[in-house]
């Protein structure tokens, strides 16, 4: 819902969809185009060890939503948002070896911010990320 409403405020209808629905979690309509389908993955920050960004091949998507809830000096965590191309997630994210037991694309939680900068807060959907000046 969160994702869905930071849209829809930057000027792109969004909505959650039903609870369970396959492969995405949203559905955008920019001014121009066709509806955007975004899948959207929450987690919280941790430094190494095992917490990924994560999704299994295939799937039925065009963008990636990473949210991730950083701590911060008070008790409650605050948001961080990545909206991400499928494609490009895919180019710079790695991909499970042949063999292993579940085939999906991955990025350890705490590369996010250097693997993907530009898509930080990238509520207007561009395609290149968010100009950083």
């Amino acid at each position: 819902m969160l994702v869905a409403a930071e849209l829809t405020l930057a000027g792109i209808p969004a909505m959650k969809m039903p609870d369970n629905w396959p492969h995405y979690d949203v559905i955008a309509q920019p001014k121009q185009g066709s509806p955007q389908r975004i899948s959207v993955k929450m987690r919280a920050w941790k430094v190494g060890g095992s917490q990924f960004v994560e999704y299994q091949h295939g799937g039925d998507f065009d963008w990636l939503a990473a949210v991730i809830l950083m701590p911060s000096d008070e008790k409650e965590y605050q948001r961080e948002f990545y909206l991400i191309p499928r494609d490009v997630f895919e180019e710079r994210a790695k991909r499970a070896r042949a063999g292993a037991k579940r085939d999906n694309w991955y990025c350890q939680i705490d590369r996010v911010h250097v693997l993907f900068p530009e898509y930080k807060d990238n509520f207007g959907l561009s395609l290149t990320g968010v100009v950083v000046e």
